[in-house]
C-alpha cells in the first residue's frame, strides 16, 4: 500500500481546521494527515489534535520555513499539500494523489483561477497579483501554467526530497513552479473549485508585503535559472543608453570636426562596457546553470536508487 500524506501548515486556523482534517480524513481515509502549527496563538494545534491530525511545530515564522521541515521530515510516496483556511474542497484529493502514484505527475496543481476564483476572493489586489504573476513567469519560463500561487498541490517523493526550498513565506508555491518547470518535473493541472474563507476567518497573506516578496523571487529565480537572458535584458538596457548619449557626439564630430559633448561620450562609452561585461556575464552564468542542472539529475538518480 503506497503511503499518502497530507501537509496542512497552519497558523491561527482554528475556526477551520477541525472541518478541514475531517474533509481530508473522509476523502482520503488511508493517508496520513500532517499539520504543523507554526507559533498559532488560538489552539489550533489542540483543535488538530482531537480531530485526529499528526500535530508538529515549526518555530520560524513562515510558510516557507515549515514546507521545508514538512518536505525534510515526511517519508511518503504521496504529498498532498492544502491550506488549513477550509478554501479547498476535498472532492478532488483522491484524483490528484492518483496522478501521482500512477506516475502521470510529479507536480499536480489544483487551479483556481480556471473556476470560482474570480468570483469568490473578494480582494481585488490579490486577484490583479495573480494574474500578473502568472504572466511574468509564463513569458519568461515559457510555460502556460494557468494557476502559479495555488496552495492545493500534490508532490512526488522525487520532487519533495530533490526540491530547495530556498522561501520562506508565501513566496514559496511562485517557487515551486518555477523550479518544476526548469527541471523538467511532470506537471499536471486539475481545475479545482475555491471557496472564500468562511466569516471570522482572516487571511494571512499581506498583498502588498508578500506581493512585492513574490515579486523579487520571481526575480532573484530568474537570474539564477535564465542568467543568460536576465543578464542579456539589462545588457540591452545599457546598450540603448550608449546609443542615445553616444550618437549625438560622433554627429557633431563629422560636421563640425569638434567633439563638444565629451562628457556624454564618456558615459556612453561607459555603458558600452557594463553592456559587454554583462554579456559575458551571462553566457558565463549560463554554462554555471546548465552545470548545475547535470549535478541536480545525477542527485536525483542517487534519490531514486536509495528510495
Amino acid at each position: 500500500m503506497k503511503k499518502i500524506a497530507v501537509l496542512i501548515p497552519c497558523y491561527n486556523e482554528s475556526k477551520t481546521i477541525e472541518k478541514v482534517i475531517k474533509d481530508y480524513k473522509k476523502a482520503l481515509p488511508e493517508a496520513d494527515i500532517y499539520v504543523y502549527d507554526n507559533n498559532s496563538t488560538d489552539h489550533t494545534d489542540e483543535i488538530a489534535k482531537k480531530a485526529g491530525a499528526i500535530v508538529r511545530y515549526e518555530y520560524r515564522q513562515g510558510k516557507g520555513n515549515v514546507i521545508r521541515s514538512m518536505f525534510r521530515d515526511i517519508d511518503a510516496d504521496c504529498y498532498l499539500m492544502i491550506d488549513g483556511d477550509d478554501t479547498y474542497p476535498a472532492e478532488n484529493a483522491k484524483e490528484m494523489c492518483d496522478l501521482v502514484l500512477d506516475g502521470i505527475a510529479d507536480m499536480v496543481i489544483g487551479d483556481r483561477l480556471s473556476s470560482t476564483y474570480f468570483t469568490e476572493n473578494k480582494r481585488p489586489f490579490h486577484n490583479m497579483g495573480n494574474r500578473l504573476v502568472r504572466f511574468l513567469i509564463n513569458k519568461i519560463f515559457k510555460n502556460n501554467i494557468k494557476d502559479i500561487m495555488t496552495g492545493y498541490r500534490a508532490f512526488s517523493y522525487d520532487f519533495v526530497k530533490g526540491f530547495p526550498v530556498l522561501s520562506k513565506g508565501f513566496e514559496i508555491e511562485t517557487e515551486m513552479t518555477i523550479h518544476a518547470v526548469d527541471k523538467n518535473f511532470k506537471l499536471v493541472e486539475i481545475p479545482v473549485t475555491y471557496r472564500d474563507r468562511p466569516e471570522g476567518s482572516v487571511s494571512k497573506l499581506n498583498t502588498y508585503k508578500d506581493g512585492i516578496k513574490v515579486l523579487k523571487t520571481i526575480g532573484t529565480l530568474f537570474k539564477e535559472y535564465r542568467p543568460s537572458l536576465f543578464f542579456n535584458l539589462i545588457a540591452f538596457l545599457f546598450l540603448i543608453i550608449t546609443f542615445i548619449l553616444g550618437i549625438p557626439p560622433f554627429v557633431e564630430y563629422f560636421k563640425t570636426g569638434l567633439v563638444l559633448r565629451f562628457p556624454s561620450l564618456i558615459v556612453a562609452s561607459i555603458s558600452l562596457v557594463i553592456s559587454i561585461l554583462l554579456c559575458i556575464a551571462g553566457i558565463i552564468l549560463e554554462v554555471i546553470a546548465k552545470k548545475h542542472k547535470q549535478l541536480y539529475e545525477l542527485y536525483m538518480q542517487t534519490i531514486r536508487r536509495n528510495k
